[in-house]
């Protein structure tokens, strides 16, 4: 009974045909998405590979692709770049250092340092004390006179107590 289902042993049915096995698989292979394939489709979208194109390596199709991978396709080259610094992170804490080098470059063109004495927004304070101040309208005029107190601002309540 090892070969029940199997065309080796040469068996038959009632009818005088092969007998096939119970499951017969026909159609495309189902598909099974895991990291591995995330990873393989995130660097080909980053390399500029077409949908078609990964699809055909994959051997699936196009629509199947899109389906399970739609984050990959479109975020492949964001995943890549922070795969990629990621290890130059780690290869620049154990003290590679073309990778420390690297990192450096990086950050100098992502953002110029600012002067560690300095306020970031003093530069725009010493700009700003070369052209002459802009007059106030009127809304920041009313709104100046508001906050300063008059004078004798507390006699109306002394004249309102003698009153009652």
């Amino acid at each position: 009974m090892d070969h029940e289902n199997s065309e080796v042993g040469g068996e038959v049915d009632l009818f005088g045909l092969p007998r096939l096995p119970i499951r017969d698989r026909r159609g495309r292979k189902s598909f099974k998405k895991d990291k591995e394939n995330q990873a393989f489709v995130s660097r080909r979208a980053a390399d500029g590979w077409t949908h078609e194109m990964i699809a055909e390596d994959m051997g699936i199709d196009a629509k199947t692709l899109r389906k399970h991978f739609s984050r990959e396709l479109s975020s492949g080259r964001i995943f890549m770049v922070g795969e990629m610094l990621d290890i130059l992170h780690k290869r620049a804490r154990d003290g590679h250092v073309p990778s420390v080098k690297a990192l450096l470059d990086r950050y100098e063109t992502a953002a110029p340092q600012a002067p560690r004495n300095r306020r970031p927004d003093a530069e725009a304070d010493d700009e700003d004390a070369d052209v002459p101040a802009r007059p106030a309208g009127k809304k920041e005029q009313a709104l100046r006179e508001a906050q300063q107190v008059p004078d004798n601002y507390g006699e109306i309540f002394d004249r309102l107590r003698g009153r009652h």
